[in-house]
């Protein structure tokens, strides 16, 4: 009876080895059954001559399985060839008084940079969607900080994030360090509240929002001072190399993609996001004088939940494999918090670092004529958007 044969990018090594292949090869029987008409094939859908029930589930779990594989390959590479080119904090590095927000602090990342940032003595504001009080509990307990604050926004609707920034105004916060973190991947095209392709507002305009308030608001104040000078974090991804250059003759249009294609969208909006930070540090020191600390990194592999898209046979494999080489939530924010605490990092901008390492970013993001372009096509977008209570001087 004929079988499904997987490619061998979706098996490990030792499954296609010609001792086990031998069983795979076509039969005289098979190789019959294909040679049917496709008038045949019609008329039974699911008969012999054309794709399984089985075959049809499987090959969306493959697709998911090969970006799981993409990432697994990336972090072994990371893991045993990169070199650090800056130092983890030691723990007598402080941040007394200074407020600090971050977003998608309630797990991964985000929590262990809120949960650092508080041991250090920073008064932190964790931004996530739908709240999350027991994150919030969580942060306070292994950070032994009472000094935690949980917010609502949800990055997706503009105008949860116009209301978060609104209420930061109203209560004349001042942020000295804010982590641009919040982030997902979803399997398929998703829109957000405003219409925009979900990846798009969330890792790119609802920052570019987010900024442009502080900014109008006096939440975040440059100054050249640099005991008060304000810390921007950008958190981004190396799959901003790997992305098309931005169409900005459709910017800001939804895509309307399938699984297949989620990486490719992903990489795309790493790159605004990329791009943005360092138009950012343009623009906010543009005289020769630093009056914002902008930087942008990628925290590399971080050991996960993102094996629930390998195929349920998979899974006891790849899951031992990616704790072992992805690394750790805490382990992950040691450069985040050398970019939100170090004398070092506040004493420049534009800095991207890889994991420990510090890089340049892509030609596409460093371009400044491609930042200018996104800053514009992005201003008009944010314009759409303000409510009437807002500035827009």
């Amino acid at each position: 009876m004929p079988c499904t044969v997987l490619s061998s990018d979706c098996l490990p090594t030792s499954a296609l080895s010609p001792k086990r292949c031998a069983g795979l090869r076509p039969s005289a029987s098979s190789a019959a059954a294909r040679g049917r008409s496709s008038a045949a094939r019609v008329s039974r859908p699911f008969g012999r001559g054309s794709p399984s029930r089985l075959s049809l589930r499987v090959e969306p779990a493959m697709a998911r399985y090969r970006r799981v594989s993409r990432a697994v390959r990336s972090a072994i590479a990371d893991r045993f060839s990169a070199k650090d080119s800056i130092v983890a904090l030691s723990a007598d590095v402080r941040i007394d008084g200074k407020t600090c927000l971050v977003t998608g602090a309630n797990s991964g990342l985000g929590m262990a940079v809120a949960i650092d940032l508080a041991r250090r003595g920073g008064r932190v504001l964790m931004a996530c969607r739908g709240g999350h009080p027991e994150a919030g509990e969580a942060v306070r307990r292994e950070s032994g900080s009472d000094a935690v604050e949980m917010l609502k926004v949800d990055l997706a609707d503009l105008g949860s994030v116009h209301n978060l920034c609104d209420g930061l105004a109203k209560r004349n916060a001042k942020l000295d360090v804010a982590v641009l973190n919040a982030g997902l991947m979803p399997r398929t095209a998703r829109r957000s509240t405003d219409g925009y392709e979900i990846m798009f507002a969330v890792h790119f305009l609802a920052n570019r929002v987010l900024v442009d308030r502080w900014l109008r608001d006096g939440v975040v104040e440059p100054s050249t001072d640099a005991g008060r000078r304000p810390r921007l974090i950008q958190i981004t991804s190396e799959t901003h190399r790997s992305a098309e250059a931005i169409d900005f003759e459709r910017f800001g249009e939804f895509a309307d993609y399938g699984i297949r294609d989620g990486i490719r969208y992903y990489g795309l909006s790493k790159l605004h996001s990329c791009t943005f930070a360092r138009e950012l540090h343009r623009r906010l020191n543009s005289d020769g004088e630093l009056r914002v600390a902008v930087h942008a990194m990628c925290p590399g592999p971080i050991a996960s939940n993102i094996a629930r898209d390998a195929p349920l046979v998979l899974k006891p494999i790849l899951v031992p494999v990616m704790k072992l080489l992805f690394a750790s939530p805490a382990k992950a924010a040691r450069p985040v918090s050398y970019l939100c605490c170090s004398t070092e990092a506040g004493a420049q901008s534009g800095l991207y670092l890889h994991m420990m390492q510090e890089k340049q970013p892509g030609e596409s993001a460093a371009d400044p004529v491609a930042g200018a372009r996104l800053w514009q096509a992005s201003e008009t977008l944010v314009r759409r958007h303000m409510p009437a209570s807002a500035s827009l001087d």
